[in-house]
């Protein structure tokens, strides 16, 4: 899937009005078909990631939907359990720089501006429509990154590119 299509797939998923997945779920859907795991990826496993993780503020789930998808990807790829992490880990930390400099944080908190555990903070923040500008950028931003990397050819030579020069 090139970055246009998995930027595209990803509006389809997060800007449905029926509000059926989050950011973690968007991501990591759209990068597992990228990937072409399969029946195995059920994106069930990111549910409780949208928000920071169960809306706490954390790690957006744009990123934590992403590192479940790329260590299902690396662990498919790479028969050696302790190369396929380090892969992995070499992967999303080049991603959280990047998201980090673009956005200028990584907390959904810091990134949303409110506190989504809150009914009063959730319900300002989906009557804003905030999620539907910023967090699709990050959603896209991650999507349009990793994309990519279901294409053999584009994953070795990412992990050629990080391992001679480090996240």
């Amino acid at each position: 899937m090139d970055e246009q299509a998995a930027v595209e797939r990803a509006r389809e998923l997060f800007l449905d009005d029926r509000n059926l997945h989050g950011c973690a779920e968007t991501t990591f859907i759209v990068l597992a078909e990228a990937f072409d795991l399969g029946a195995g990826a059920d994106p069930a496993a990111a549910m409780a990631l949208n928000g920071g993780v169960a809306y706490s503020g954390g790690t957006c789930g744009a990123i934590t939907g992403a590192a479940l998808a790329v260590g299902v990807l690396a662990g498919r790829r790479i028969p050696d359990h302790a190369a396929a992490k380090r892969a992995a880990r070499l992967v999303l930390a080049r991603l959280i720089d990047e998201f980090a400099r673009e956005h200028g944080a990584l907390d959904c908190r810091r990134l949303t501006g409110v506190d989504l555990r809150t009914e009063a903070g959730h319900r300002a923040f989906i009557e804003s429509g905030a999620w539907r500008d910023g967090c699709m950028r990050q959603v896209g931003l991650v999507v349009r990154r990793l994309a990519p990397l279901g294409e053999e050819a584009a994953w070795e030579k990412a992990l050629r590119e990080l391992e001679a020069t480090g996240p």
